[in-house]
């Protein structure tokens, strides 16, 4: 009896004129116009439910227990941290400390890229590597200060400036972070840590490379004590205003290029030697990382010795007054007239912020064999630049270079990050002194050695080439016209670019008319032939149609995917296609495959009824057929159309648009075939909301033609499998096993005769005998219901034409063949 709901349901669809029953699909009266569906007795019925709103729901909403494991992923450390111990310290202490001396001078020289004072650095340091660890899905991460995003402030900074002269750059940089770290926050708050997927890795290439070089030559000027430009333009007029101007370098230089030139030749020097002696190779890799702190200490003793009667007006550009502690902890003030200053380059911002985080923190989890969340990452880099303004902090995000010594360091947990915090307290506190003597050309040459290692190198550029030319292109154009006017137009250049590809590839995606082919295995590079002899002598057998060693595949008739030209493939039978769409069947698309299939079965098929226009005027304008007085083509020998396969394993959804083009498409050419109809199969349909849009469309069962009669019925073909007996899938795994144990003993035996000629034409006893007792098993017996055995169909009664594979498609195109007509 039918639910209270259902009667309120099918009483209002009644009112507003709704058709429920539209569709007559096969399992009602349709099954009985032809043959029996499904003749083997022991076979269950099977018919297939359409998914429902209510089931969907159900998958899409969460439960109770997945909104309590939402709260508690929130905070990952509480997995790990129960179960801290003494080795774990020991290896975080070492990263923290190694990371907290590198991440000091570095912080330090790119706040001034930021264009802020030192100490915000500093700041935006600490509140990085002590936030970051309470939401860490990677132990190898440290944020703070990095150089592109750092540059990327500094733009903004200057730009709002000009627009409020009146509100400081510490606060505007202040407030770009909490706006755009709340940005990132409700991203992974909402999960949505996927939207990185669509940038791609060429367009973050592009990126980091464009951006390094931009950065590199903005600071050389400071690097050589030139003056006299901005160092903010584009980087091409940078290069042409040092050029023009480096008669004006100072004392600077020396330091400058000194400090450099000591920064590659420790690096050089340590990763020599390291392959040199391998079993210190630890050494040289924490002398190496601490070439930065070493630099900094020995040009500070330098600046100390050199300035230090000479504060007041120093010989070298030094970093001047450092204050002690956090002198600009506050409550931000953000205001509308802020935001709106910096809204335009906000979108850089948010999108600095997320690639190179992820980035980074995907690339070294998959190095270490762990897997990253990138929503919660997105939820660690929003809280962290939602709170650092507190302090003072400016936008931070992941660094490269401090997590590649993080991770060689050998940093066990993400609480690494606190060690590091307590080293960069230490710094704010105690060391403010000592940062007035740094020089400024110093931090220049940190700043160009830390971005050397962005540039993706030529090796790794032919490497693109070599995997998707198309790419490469987009990777040029990103560089390029970050060289040429900003990083952030890079940004946007590239990843505009890489969707307009994708875009592409989707709507002119193609589609391959496939043919069938025989393929057989092979034994090592030898054919399976049965006048063949092994080399142990026994006679090779050719395989027969019915083993596994041969079957039939289907490819491309045109051999689009590099498949042998010299196999001659064709339409499986005279009016039937095969067609397998390549991209996804959706709105973008639709037409142009659909064009593509039209236009070839015009081609290779003729009209099934010449004379179905009566008069030349009743034919259309675009098919005006032949001239007046002639008839029409009798030696025109193509086939009608009869049926056309789609295989759908390259399709996941399908939408009303493609779906509506199909039905156009199935109905001109029932047009064409009439007074037959044309059979639409589908294969590999993998899901169940597709098959559902699918058959509320009208396919998935046998549509009756005006020829059909009682002697010429349908022949539903369906896919069965046996769950249970002779031919389940444990019997077919046994018997397997028992053929391979068959042949080890023959080849053990064989090795004991000394009969070569013996041992070539008559098999062993033992051999005979195993293979005897096998052939004789009920275990190997074919089955069609019997003994014990349960066959089910596989796909549901109700849409005979949905099939598990393109083979049972064509097997069910050929049955109803021959009541096409010809």
């Amino acid at each position: 009896m039918a639910s209270t709901s259902s009667k309120i349901g099918h009483g209002l669809a009644k009112v507003l004129g709704i058709d429920l029953h539209y569709r007559n699909e096969t399992g009602s009266d349709r099954v009985t116009r032809g043959e029996s569906a499904f003749s083997i007795t022991s076979a269950d019925t099977y018919v297939e439910k359409e998914p429902t709103t209510a089931e969907w729901l159900h998958e899409t909403l969460p439960s109770g227990h997945d909104i309590a494991n939402y709260f508690i992923h929130l905070f990952p450390f509480l997995k790990w941290i129960t179960r801290y111990n003494l080795q774990w310290l020991i290896g975080d202490l070492v990263a923290g400390i190694t990371v907290g001396a590198v991440v000091v001078p570095q912080s330090m020289a790119y706040a001034k890229l930021a264009q802020l004072p030192v100490e915000f650095g500093l700041y935006s340091s600490f509140m990085g590597v002590l936030i970051y660890w309470f939401f860490a899905t990677s132990k190898d991460i440290t944020i703070g200060p990095v150089a592109v995003l750092s540059t990327v402030t500094g733009n903004v900074v200057l730009k709002a400036a000009e627009k409020i002269p009146d509100v400081p750059k510490d606060i505007i940089a202040s407030s770009l972070a909490i706006v755009a770290g709340g940005i990132v926050l409700f991203l992974g708050l909402a999960r949505l840590g996927w939207i990185v997927e669509l940038i791609t890795l060429a367009a973050i290439s592009a990126f980091m490379t464009g951006s390094a070089i931009n950065i590199a030559v903005g600071q050389i000027p400071a690097l050589m004590g030139i003056t006299g430009f901005s160092t903010r333009d584009a980087t091409y007029k940078v290069i042409i205003n040092i050029l023009s101007h480096l008669g004006r370098s100072d004392l600077n230089a020396a330091i400058g290029l000194t400090a450099l030139f000591l920064l590659y030749l420790i690096r050089f020097t340590c990763t020599f030697l390291a392959k040199r002696y391998p079993s210190r190779q630890k050494t040289f890799f924490f002398i190496s990382t601490l070439r930065t702190s070493f630099v900094i200490l020995l040009y500070v003793l330098i600046s100390y010795l050199v300035n230090r009667n000479h504060r007041k007006k120093p010989l070298f550009s030094t970093i001047g007054t450092v204050p002690r502690g956090f002198k600009h902890a506050r409550v931000p003030g953000i205001t509308s007239e802020i935001v709106s200053s910096f809204s335009g380059e906000l979108p850089s911002t948010v999108i600095v912020l997320l690639i190179e985080h992820i980035s980074i923190s995907k690339s070294f989890g998959r190095i270490n064999n762990y897997t990253i969340d990138p929503s919660q990452e997105l939820v660690a880099i929003g809280v962290t630049n939602v709170l650092g303004p507190f302090l003072g902090a400016y936008p931070a995000t992941g660094s490269f270079s401090r997590t590649a010594i993080k991770s060689k360091a050998g940093v066990r947990t993400p609480f690494a990050g606190v060690i590091t915090a307590v080293v960069v307290l230490l710094a704010i506190y105690a060391l403010p002194a000592m940062f007035w003597y740094i020089p400024n050309a110093a931090l220049s040459a940190v700043i160009i050695h830390a971005v050397g290692d962005l540039i993706t190198p030529p090796n790794t550029v032919y490497q693109f080439w070599r995997i998707s030319p198309l790419e490469v292109p987009i990777f040029f154009a990103g560089v390029i016209v970050t060289i040429f006017t900003t990083i952030e137009n890079g940004i946007y250049t590239t990843i505009a670019v890489s969707a307009a590809m994708y875009l592409f590839r989707v709507f002119k995606a193609r589609g391959r008319f496939l043919g069938r082919a025989k393929v057989h295995s092979v034994i090592g590079d030898h054919l399976l032939d049965p006048t063949e002899e092994d080399k142990n002598g026994n006679v090779r057998k050719q395989p027969t149609e019915g083993e596994e060693s041969v079957r039939s595949v289907f490819l491309p008739i045109d051999h689009h995917d590099g498949s042998n030209p010299q196999i001659e493939l064709e339409d499986p039978y005279p009016g039937i296609f095969i067609y397998r769409f390549s991209e996804g069947f959706n709105y973008p698309n639709a037409n142009h495959y659909l064009d593509q299939l039209l236009e070839v079965i015009f081609k290779k098929t003729r009209r099934t009824n010449p004379a179905t226009f009566g008069r030349p005027g009743d034919r259309p304008w675009n098919d005006p057929g032949p001239r007046r007085g002639k008839e029409v083509d009798p030696s025109d020998d193509r086939p009608t159309l009869k049926a056309i396969i789609l295989d759908f394993s390259s399709v996941n959804n399908v939408d009303l648009t493609s779906v509506q083009n199909l039905i156009d498409v199935r109905n001109q050419l029932d047009r064409y075939a009439s007074p037959d109809t044309v059979d639409w199969h589908f294969s590999n349909i993998g899901n169940r909301w597709t098959k559902r849009s699918l058959a509320a469309a009208g396919f998935g069962y046998y549509t009756p033609g005006p020829s059909d009669s009682g002697v010429q019925r349908w022949k539903p073909i369906f896919s069965v499998a046996e769950i249970g007996g002779l031919s389940s899938a444990a019997e077919a795994a046994e018997a397997r096993e028992n053929r391979k144990a068959l042949r080890a003993a023959s080849r053990s035996h064989d090795h004991a005769v000394d009969d070569i000629e013996g041992r070539a034409s008559t098999p062993s006893s033992e051999s005979y005998s195993l293979d005897k007792q096998l052939t004789s098993s009920k275990a190997y017996a074919r089955s069609t219901g019997g003994n014990g055995s349960k066959i089910v169909v596989v796909q549901g009664l109700n849409r005979p034409l949905f099939h598990v594979d393109v083979t049972a498609a064509l097997n069910s195109a050929l049955a109803n063949a021959q009541r096409k007509s010809h």
